[in-house]
């Protein structure tokens, strides 16, 4: 034990960022349970997708969406989000898949459309970085 301790002393800055770290994923992982996110891995939302005909939303910008996308993914930036709810209300039922690149953004996406009545929405847990990883299709189209 006291070699730990001595350990820990001449090493104290990284037990500080360890715990920085552990701290924020917590944090994140308290704050998005608390506005009430629901998140999907890359296999959920393709169910989603197939059995109950989900929407899928990348709020990423113009170049990234460009470069590849969930295949008959809406474009709407993060940026404009606020101003095209009404898009997105058409969905009625239907679930909506919100992603970004990593999955970071997209659960500040999914607060401000649950902020705004809408109930069936899902963050895809790590973005679209999950969904190749997945090995599941991107497109280059223009959706």
């Amino acid at each position: 034990m006291s070699d730990f301790t001595e350990f820990a002393l001449q090493n104290w800055l990284l037990f500080a960022a360890a715990f920085a770290i552990l701290g924020m994923l917590l944090g994140s992982e308290i704050l998005r349970r608390m506005r009430g996110i629901t998140t999907v891995n890359a296999t959920e939302a393709l169910r989603l997708i197939n059995d109950k005909e989900a929407w899928i939303v990348d709020i990423r910008d113009a170049a990234e969406y460009k470069s590849g996308h969930i295949p008959q993914a809406r474009h709407i930036p993060s940026a404009a989000l606020k101003d095209r709810l009404d898009e997105l209300i058409k969905a009625g039922d239907k679930p909506v898949i919100v992603y970004c690149r990593s999955g970071a953004a997209a659960q500040s996406a999914c607060a401000l459309l649950k902020k705004n009545g809408m109930v069936n929405v899902y963050s895809l847990s790590g973005g679209l970085s999950a969904w190749q990883e997945a090995s599941l299709p991107i497109s280059r189209k223009k959706a």
